[in-house]
């Protein structure tokens, strides 16, 4: 026997039911989640072993001395990327999460034309950045287009 909503509370207006999520809305959170935890895992990366962290980037050489600063800049913001989407998955919006994940999708966008622009690895131009461009905006589509059932 399957489930169409979700276990009823009852508030002072009086008995009220839930909507199950739907498998696509299941997948897009834990693609969500996903993808939160993995850029807040490069983001630490970059912030306490940027050395190991760096070569996977793609770029053919990196700043040291003073410029290194750069790699607190990138892990800071990888970091509060990941965070904002697990904020607003927590607070339940989501369509201002599909927005925002349609947004973000312009970091790895933009880490794939630096790479390629600065004769960096176009493997990891296409296959790390792109890619991940790619299933942010897929995962964004698919908060966007959720279609709650009314109760």
């Amino acid at each position: 026997m399957s489930s169409t909503t979700a276990p009823s509370s009852t508030t002072a207006a009086g008995p009220t039911t839930r909507p199950a999520r739907t498998a696509r809305e299941h997948t897009a959170t834990v693609l969500a989640v996903l993808l939160a935890l993995g850029i807040g895992y490069v983001g630490i990366g970059y912030l306490f072993a940027p050395g190991s962290t760096v070569s996977g980037f793609g770029l053919p050489e990196w700043p040291h001395g003073g410029a290194a600063a750069f790699f607190d800049i990138k892990g800071i913001r990888d970091l509060a990327s990941g965070i904002a989407v697990l904020v607003l998955l927590a607070a339940g919006h989501r369509r201002a999460l599909g927005l925002l994940l349609l947004v973000d999708a312009l970091i790895p966008l933009d880490d794939a034309l630096n790479v390629l622009s600065h004769h960096g690895s176009a493997a990891a131009a296409y296959g790390i950045h792109g890619a991940t461009a790619v299933l942010v905006v897929l995962t964004g589509a698919l908060f966007l287009t959720e279609r709650r059932p009314t109760a």
